[in-house]
C-alpha cells in the first residue's frame, strides 16, 4: 500500500518576513507571512514498501506558503501575494 507524502515529513509552521508594495496605494512594507516547513524524517515510516522507500530516497526538504493574501498597513485593504514563489526547497 502506497503512504501519502506527509507521512515522510515533520510539519512546522513558522513566519517569515517578506516585502511586499500595496497594488493601491504603492505603500511598501515588511508583512510576516504564514509558511509549513517540512523536514525530512530520518527513516521511511513504518509499512513503507520498496516503491516507498525509492520515494523516500529522493525527497528534500521544503517550505509551503500558508498565507496568499495580507493586509495593507496604510490602505487596510487586502492584497495577493504573488504567487512567484509558494514552494521554496531548502
Amino acid at each position: 500500500m502506497a503512504l501519502h507524502e506527509r507521512e515522510f515529513f515533520n510539519e512546522k509552521q513558522e513566519l517569515k518576513p517578506a516585502t511586499y508594495t500595496c497594488p493601491k496605494c504603492r505603500h511598501r512594507d515588511d508583512y510576516k507571512v504564514r509558511w509549513i516547513r517540512r523536514v525530512k524524517k530520518d527513516r521511511p515510516p513504518r509499512g513503507a514498501d520498496e516503491h516507498d522507500r525509492a520515494m523516500f530516497g529522493k525527497l528534500r526538504d521544503y517550505m509551503v506558503r500558508v498565507d496568499d493574501l495580507v493586509v495593507c498597513t496604510r490602505c487596510h485593504r487586502r492584497f495577493e501575494i504573488p504567487s512567484h514563489q509558494s514552494v521554496a526547497f531548502l
